[in-house]
């Protein structure tokens, strides 16, 4: 195999970052849960949540009142996927606390105040995900949520029931919903609940303002009449109310018939210089990782694949944030390629649009990724159809033009191919492709690509249609690469995070943009500040009886 950049001195392997550290778990299957309780009964699957104070995800602090850090979340998201996955037949999830007179405190503000800037950002955003899949699995899934607050709903506890379709309170008096972030905490609500008061529920500009600065919140008929709620009921009827709602949303499901999907385990193994799963291989250097995927012609290549993208790209956002680029590469068979690519286009079973809805979010996953998204496309690589979205959601394509003359049997020069997969059926969080969001508002570069459908193009042609940055010759390959992650290391992080989320997501804006952006600008920059993380900031303060002492002065 040739030496390419991965092989450069330069780059050399360190395991400062890997010792010691504790790598985070996002396969967590429903019988090894801490925090939530899934059982399933027909058509209805019911989501628990009875938080276990003394498992926190890492640190000493108690998760109390259901409050949650990212090993509840790890949780829920794992949940949602073994039943989008494995329970075909299910039509409507509850979520309901088992703790009394508690439904969900939010996130643990001990946790907040305790974890470096990154944890809390990346936190927010696997959190923000979670949420917008369990919308997608209502919109495009047909599988409904019941949001059953029996108790207390705050903070990110409310932002969790406002991503389910109907909310149902307990009127008893006492119990209320808030979000208290802005007058308790000094932050914002980092799971979409601005957005979703009042792109989704449509709650009045004043009112939103009223409900977002009030900490006590609101509660019973006033929560009702504003619309932040969809339904009360009283203690003695509430489960007999959560029954015939939940029943009521099945017979609204839209889901289609499906074969039960066994979801296989992900756990990589890992060392500090690799991280290694069954199709899918990081290697780990000072200043970057390179990731590739293998491809074959085996018929669980498709889901393992995703699952374990999925994986990588969590552990990569939260366990090695100081690798700034990430370089993507594919190898295989283009014969392979396309039959795994027609595998995503059949969808008449729910476990085929799991399977390809699984892409979709694994896509969007990458998106989001606070790192620079770089491609190579070599000899032997096989960027077609949905691998090729892969190539089309980085911030530079490379491509080798011609082949590795230093062989002996050189490989054939690479090529591209686009499929159906690119023209739309795995669109971004901006609800259109990557083709279209590539060549935003010039339709004509967009028509030229339709007659190339399923035909192999070759370096000089990819960079003539504008599908690829830059075509080095086998002589400048190695160096191109090389002093583009160079380059890339010498610049601001802070300033190539912002500047790449504001070119990734071109066209129109949506509900999960608008949520994406204002987590990375808003709540990026709240975080750092004073009135927020300072000695005498509000999460520093929260809970010891002394107030936080504020900088008023406005930016």
């Amino acid at each position: 195999m040739r030496q390419g950049i991965s092989q450069v001195d330069r780059y050399v392997h360190k395991s400062h970052f890997y010792k010691g550290h504790n790598l985070t778990d996002f396969d967590i299957p429903p019988n090894k849960f801490r925090h939530w309780d899934l059982t399933i009964d027909d058509e209805i699957a019911t989501l628990v949540l009875t938080v276990d104070q003394s498992a926190p995800a890492f640190g000493s602090y108690e998760l109390k009142l259901n409050s949650y850090d990212i090993g509840v979340d790890i949780e829920l998201a794992n949940a949602i996927r073994h039943i989008r996955l494995g329970h075909p037949t299910i039509k409507c999830v509850v979520i309901t606390s088992g703790l009394q007179g508690t439904f969900c405190a939010g996130a643990n503000i001990r946790m907040l105040a305790a974890a470096d800037h990154s944890h809390k950002v990346n936190f927010c955003k696997y959190t923000n995900e979670t949420r917008l899949e369990m919308e997608q699995a209502s919109n495009l899934s047909g599988i409904k949520f019941l949001a059953a607050v029996n108790g207390a709903c705050s903070g990110g506890g409310y932002e969790l029931a406002l991503a389910c379709d109907h909310i149902l309170l307990v009127d008893d008096r006492s119990t209320s919903i808030s979000l208290p972030e802005v007058p308790l905490l000094g932050v914002l609500p980092g799971t979409g609940g601005l957005t979703r008061l009042t792109d989704k529920r449509h709650i009045r500009r004043d009112r939103a303002d009223i409900f977002a600065t009030k900490a006590e919140g609101i509660s019973g008929n006033e929560a009702l009449e504003w619309g932040l709620v969809d339904e009360l009921a009283t203690p003695t009827r509430f489960q007999q109310a959560v029954t015939s709602r939940a029943n009521e949303l099945a017979k609204l499901s839209s889901r289609l018939r499906g074969t039960p999907t066994e979801i296989p385990s992900t756990r990589p193994i890992t060392s500090e210089k690799y991280i290694t799963y069954d199709w899918v291989k990081v290697e780990l250097f000072d200043t970057h990782a390179e990731l590739k995927i293998f491809v074959t012609s085996n018929s669980d290549w498709l889901l393992r694949t995703a699952l374990e993208l999925d994986d990588v790209l969590c552990r990569l956002r939260f366990d090695y944030p100081h690798l700034g680029t990430l370089v993507l590469r594919t190898e295989g068979s283009i014969d392979d390629a396309v039959l795994q690519d027609s595998g995503l286009t059949h969808t008449s079973t729910s476990d085929q649009v799991e399977l390809q809805l699984l892409w979709r979010r694994c896509l969007t996953r990458l998106d989001l990724t606070a790192k620079t998204l770089v491609t190579a496309i070599e000899p032997g690589s096989c960027f077609i159809g949905i691998l090729l979205e892969l190539a089309l959601a980085c911030d530079r394509i490379f491509m080798l033009d011609g082949q590795f003359e230093d062989h002996d049997n050189p490989l054939p020069a690479a090529s591209i191919q686009l499929t159906e997969t690119n023209f739309g059926s795995m669109p971004m969080w901006n609800e259109i492709s990557r083709l279209t969001s590539r060549f935003w508002g010039d339709q004509e570069a967009s028509k030229n690509l339709s007659p190339f459908l399923e035909t192999e193009i070759l370096a000089a042609k990819a960079a003539e249609l504008g599908l690829v940055s830059a075509t080095p010759d086998d002589l400048d390959w190695d160096d191109e690469l090389r002093l583009f992650i160079e380059e890339r290391s010498s610049f601001s992080a802070d300033a190539l995070t912002a500047m790449e989320a504001n070119q990734r997501f071109s066209g129109p804006e949506t509900m999960a943009t608008k949520i994406f952006a204002r987590l990375s600008a808003w709540q990026n920059w709240v975080f750092t500040r004073p009135n927020a993380s300072g000695p005498n900031g509000a999460l520093q303060r929260y809970g010891s009886g002394a107030r936080a002492e504020f900088d008023n002065r406005r930016t």
